[in-house]
């Protein structure tokens, strides 16, 4: 599992000129893709990172100020360049796997006591966000111990 998780002061996800997910206050946009050997256990280990992390503002955590979160589902974090000049998308798990993981994850964070809203599974969406700092991490699974 692998996640690009920004600091944003404002964000949401458009779906058919639709706004389904926003930030109303600052917070983290997370951007989540899935690969095949991802299963619940990644899930939770990869939502509690992000959840704990102190990369707001004075060196808190989303968890530690209820800061919300905006989860968006992005299978192209596993494109990969390496022939040609056509990404290829081998290394992400097809929807019926990694659909379900999405879900789980977000339900996960809502667990754990998080304020999430979503964007909608494979759907085209626009992303807008104010990156704040700017502020990017990747949290990739095969990181953690």
């Amino acid at each position: 599992m692998r996640a690009v998780v920004q600091v944003a002061s404002t964000a949401h996800v458009e779906v058919g000129g639709e706004i389904t997910g926003r930030l109303d206050s600052p917070g983290l946009v997370i951007l989540l893709g899935v690969t095949h050997d991802d299963d619940q256990a990644t899930a939770r280990k990869v939502a509690q990172k992000i959840w704990q992390l102190r990369i707001l503002e004075d060196e808190t955590s989303a968890a530690s100020i209820n800061a919300p979160l905006l989860v968006i589902s992005q299978f192209t974090l596993y494109g990969s360049v390496r022939k040609g000049r056509r990404p290829s998308w081998s290394n992400a798990a097809p929807g019926p796997v990694s659909e379900p993981l999405y879900e789980y994850f977000v339900a996960y964070l809502r667990e754990l006591g998080a304020s999430v809203q979503t964007g909608v599974f494979g759907a085209m969406m626009n992303v807008s966000l104010t990156n704040t700092g700017p502020f990017t991490m990747i949290v990739d699974s095969a990181d953690l111990p």
